[in-house]
């Protein structure tokens, strides 16, 4: 397992929390988000799952990944 931190902007409130967190459980991995610091920690099997998926996966929802 592998565990990395994405800056995430356009997060703003709760909604967005959720839908982050669901976009990264859909990918596959395990997210938690920070609100404030505008990041979430990913935790993700790495030989199952590639990191560029997970990306999209939040970008789909809106957002940008500013790092990672």
């Amino acid at each position: 397992m592998k565990t990395v931190t994405l800056q995430v902007e356009g997060m703003s409130c709760n909604h967005c929390v959720k839908a982050v967190e669901g976009a990264v459980q859909e990918a596959g991995a395990t997210g938690k988000v920070d609100l404030a610091a505008k990041k979430v920690d990913v935790t993700y099997d790495d030989s199952k799952l590639d990191l560029a998926k997970i990306k999209e996966a939040i970008e789909d929802q809106g957002y940008d990944v500013v790092n990672g």
